[in-house]
């Protein structure tokens, strides 16, 4: 299998399997010099952990990251830090349960990449998926803690916008209500109306989609480049590449096919610091490049495929059949991809940073 690579001069490559005996990623072109520990990773793996609240799945993974490589302490550096070498992190599995899977493993789960795997490579493992995982996404996550030492100043934040139906009130948005409920709610209300609603969807034996958005703070203008190296076009690759989404917006996205030329305009004035813009319907990138703005970036996460309930497909020999799904899943996986978002908009971030530095040498 190949394309387990992202990025150009910060780049990760994961590997893995949901039942395997573990998974990681490998990170290439991260500068020496960086503060880096277990502890400072496992604070975001943390966040992603399954297991935490009702409404995630109930497999019991301490994700507990260990460090191979690229890494250096002693009394010269004050502490462990990144030695300009390939990063190497590993994550045990410890909570597998295959036997979950026993009864998919000559049927496809419609929905799912079980009959695209098999079709393409004529071997698959139904393990809970294996490489098509999102337990894959672990690896993601773990990176992204890299990244952000890269960033320095950059804050990435994100949130559950929308669940099922059910969206937010941004004239109630607050920031600091997002980790203060098991949804990543920026709506203390609306958090409140999930908690119900996921629930009558797990007992139902179902799964809800969401929507997720995440900012990125003190970007400076200039990251990116015009043309094939938009920065809007890889943070739209690497979020489209996240288990589940279907969908991807940059600042105001679709809704910007709705409005006037003059609605649309992010408009300018002189401000006290240097350029100061009127909205952001943009979404922090004009031209592919960085303005300066927050970066926005939404992207829809379909229901969880593996659901309890009955639903037509066929087994690997054509047979028409009925399949339901065992085991531990998610009733709503878009909870659990506001840490990964926020993973995948750091390494592209961090990698359209090294990429400017390399170009502008600022």
């Amino acid at each position: 299998m190949s394309h387990n690579t992202f990025g150009h001069l910060f780049r990760v490559t994961t590997w893995g399997e949901s039942h395997g005996p573990a998974l990681g990623c490998v990170i290439d072109g991260c500068p020496p010099g960086l503060a880096l520990t277990p502890e400072w990773i496992q604070g975001f793996l943390d966040k992603r952990r399954p297991g935490t609240s009702r409404f995630v799945t109930q497999r019991q993974e301490p994700d507990a990251v260990k460090i191979l490589s690229g890494v250096f302490d002693d009394d010269r550096t004050g502490g462990p830090v990144t030695t300009g070498t390939p990063i190497s992190l590993m994550i045990e599995n410890t909570d597998q349960r295959s036997r979950d899977y026993s009864e998919i493993r000559d049927r496809y789960r419609p929905g799912h990449a079980d009959f695209s795997y098999d079709a393409k490579y004529g071997v698959r493992d139904y393990r809970g998926g294996g490489r098509s995982s999102a337990r894959e996404t672990a690896a993601r996550v773990a990176a992204g803690a890299v990244a952000r030492c890269v960033l320095g100043g950059v804050t990435l934040r994100g949130a559950v916008v929308q669940i099922g139906p059910h969206a937010v009130d941004r004239s109630k948005w607050d920031w600091d209500s997002v980790e203060q409920n098991p949804f990543w709610c920026p709506d203390r209300d609306m958090a409140a109306q999930w908690e119900s609603f996921l629930d009558e969807t797990r007992k139902a034996g179902s799964s809800a989609g969401a929507i997720v958005e995440v900012h990125a703070s003190s970007v400076p203008a200039g990251w990116g480049a015009p043309v094939y190296g938009k920065l809007d076009a890889e943070l739209a690759g690497a979020m489209m590449s996240i288990n589940a989404v279907k969908g991807v917006e940059i600042g105001a996205g679709f809704a910007a096919a709705a409005f006037s030329g003059e609605q649309n305009a992010d408009e300018m004035r002189a401000g006290n610091d240097g350029v100061r813009f009127l909205s952001n319907h943009n979404g922090g990138v004009a031209g592919g490049i960085s303005t300066g703005q927050d970066v926005v970036v939404r992207l829809a996460v379909k229901p969880t495929s593996s659901i309890l309930n009955e639903v037509k497909s066929i087994t690997r020999d054509g047979e028409d059949v009925d399949v339901r799904t065992k085991g531990r899943h998610d009733p709503c996986v878009g909870i659990r991809a506001v840490p990964v978002a926020e993973a995948m908009m750091a390494c592209v971030l961090a990698d359209a940073k090294l990429r400017h530095r390399g170009q502008t040498g600022r």
